[in-house]
């Protein structure tokens, strides 16, 4: 039987961590992109500025903010229990 050697994985988030961090990327998403596309799409009917506005912050809040706010959360979280050690 063998040993790994190397550095242990990171700890996963908990669930409310991750729902936590998912929701700033949403919330910050969606203020930024009301605000730069508000006012170009007000005259549009409701579903179609839903359909923009989600066709624009899903794929960024999914491809982009989460894993970067999941980055940065590792890493304050090892930093911290390197601290603690």
């Amino acid at each position: 039987m063998s040993v790994p050697c190397g550095p242990a994985a990171p700890a996963v988030p908990s669930v409310h961590h991750r729902a936590l961090l998912t929701w700033l990327a949403v919330y910050s998403m969606i203020t930024a992109t009301q605000s730069l596309l508000g006012g170009p799409i007000a005259a549009l009917p409701l579903p179609v500025r839903t359909l923009i506005l989600t066709g624009v912050v899903v794929p960024v809040v999914v491809y982009v903010l989460v894993p970067a706010l999941l980055r940065v959360h590792t890493e304050v979280r090892r930093r911290l229990s390197g601290r603690l050690r």
